[in-house]
């Protein structure tokens, strides 16, 4: 009985020491912090590139009718 005991606190012991999982644990969390970060400003620069985009759309538009005429 004692044999028992004393391989399950090794076994314990050894699992409580083990710490790769939490390193992965670790890396899956700061990979979905950062892919959260990355989608806010992907949503957030989408108004100004918007933005940029139909400024120079509308000069662009204005230089070729201003070229024909």
């Amino acid at each position: 009985m004692q044999k028992l005991f004393g391989e399950f606190g090794a076994l314990l012991s050894a699992f409580l020491r083990e710490d790769e999982g939490q390193d992965l644990i670790e890396y899956t969390l700061l990979l979905a912090f950062v892919a959260l970060a990355s989608a806010t400003m992907f949503i957030r620069a989408g108004g100004s590139i918007k933005s940029i985009w139909t400024t120079t759309n509308s000069q662009l538009a204005a230089a070729a009718a201003s070229a024909t005429s």
